[in-house]
């Protein structure tokens, strides 16, 4: 793709403030499918951002501008390190919603329903896509579902952060599925995409936010907004890293390879997981060790303590983050 973009002997010209037109149709195709009815009704504002960080403080700073005075985010209990820190920088307020639960390694799903079902109306609830970071917990479809009916009920407004589309099971379409339901189901939503992980562009800082509107006379008003807040923190994105998803998004032959490159690393990511968990049986490890390979992802909440922790690393050297993290891409058999 690199060297296609070379041969073209493309300019350095600004971009527009909103990214590049053909990366923000073809990036929101990927996420919410070619044929997502808000897609064909033109009811999805796009923009271009610096990665998935950038479409995470763009997104935060619509709703500081224009929600109502005093809207809350909830975040997941845990959730990534700098969800806190971009929503608080926006001026907004966050709370937690329970997510994990450390007695099973799985999701606390009892727990999330009965924090939604008493959050205000109005309020807006960070999701994570697929491959919860750092826990590795999803819900399933089934519990999807019903997240989807009580944030109708409660009139609560979705903000997907998609950090790992294809990434996680090898199939970009399987990994956009929480994020295509809620909008079949109606919902305004806020979806934020990073390129970092699933085509491996950490340094070119290319992502998007798209906009789910109610009706496509909002979108022109929504996009506006987006490019006054992107004109004011960076003028306007770099072209190199939309140039490559594009090219390849475009191409079905740089398409199909990256997708077969998708399904070997995360393939080999299933396949460390199934080869640990049977490194811990056949060590007779005390404990379930189930939630290794019911996790998805890069990152294996591992349920250990800070002490056992510390002593993985320092007596055994194998390093992990404080939260008990482990980065299952790092093990090899």
């Amino acid at each position: 793709a690199e060297q296609r973009i070379l041969d073209a002997n493309l300019n350095k010209e600004y971009l527009p403030i909103d990214g590049d037109a053909d990366f923000n149709r073809l990036t929101a195709e990927l996420i919410l499918g070619k044929e997502s009815p808000a897609i064909k009704e033109n009811r999805v504002s796009v923009c271009q951002s610096l990665s998935g960080t950038g479409a995470l403080r763009l997104t935060a700073g619509l709703i500081a501008g224009f929600f109502p005075k005093g809207t809350t985010i909830l975040i997941s209990n845990p959730t990534w390190g700098n969800h806190k820190g971009i929503i608080g920088a926006a001026g907004l307020t966050w709370h937690e919603y329970r997510y994990y639960d450390a007695g099973t390694n799985g999701l606390d799903f009892a727990g999330m329903k009965a924090d939604l079902q008493v959050a205000p109306i109005g309020t807006v609830v960070l999701l994570h896509a697929v491959a919860h970071n750092p826990t590795g917990v999803d819900p399933t479809r089934e519990q999807w579902t019903e997240i989807a009916n009580i944030m109708k009920e409660r009139q609560l407004i979705p903000w997907f952060d998609c950090a790992y589309q294809g990434y996680a099971s090898g199939d970009p379409e399987a990994d956009a599925w929480s994020v295509r339901f809620f909008v079949e189901q109606g919902f305004e939503m806020f979806v934020c995409q990073s390129y970092s992980k699933n085509f491996g562009l950490y340094n070119e800082r290319i992502g998007a936010v798209e906009v789910v509107c109610k009706s496509p006379e909002t979108v022109p008003r929504v996009q506006s907004q987006l490019k006054t807040l992107a004109r004011q923190m960076y003028s306007n994105p770099p072209s190199h890293g939309a140039r490559i998803v594009k090219t390849v998004l475009s191409c079905p032959e740089l398409h199909a390879e990256w997708l077969a490159e998708l399904r070997g690393m995360s393939g080999r990511i299933i396949r460390m997981r199934d080869e640990l968990l049977a490194a811990l049986k056949e060590n007779d490890c005390p404990g379930d060790w189930s939630h290794i390979t019911s996790q998805i992802g890069m990152f294996s909440y591992t349920g250990l303590s800070r002490e056992q922790c510390d002593a993985m690393m320092n007596d055994h050297h194998i390093y992990m983050t404080k939260v008990r993290t482990l980065s299952l891409r790092k093990i090899v058999s």
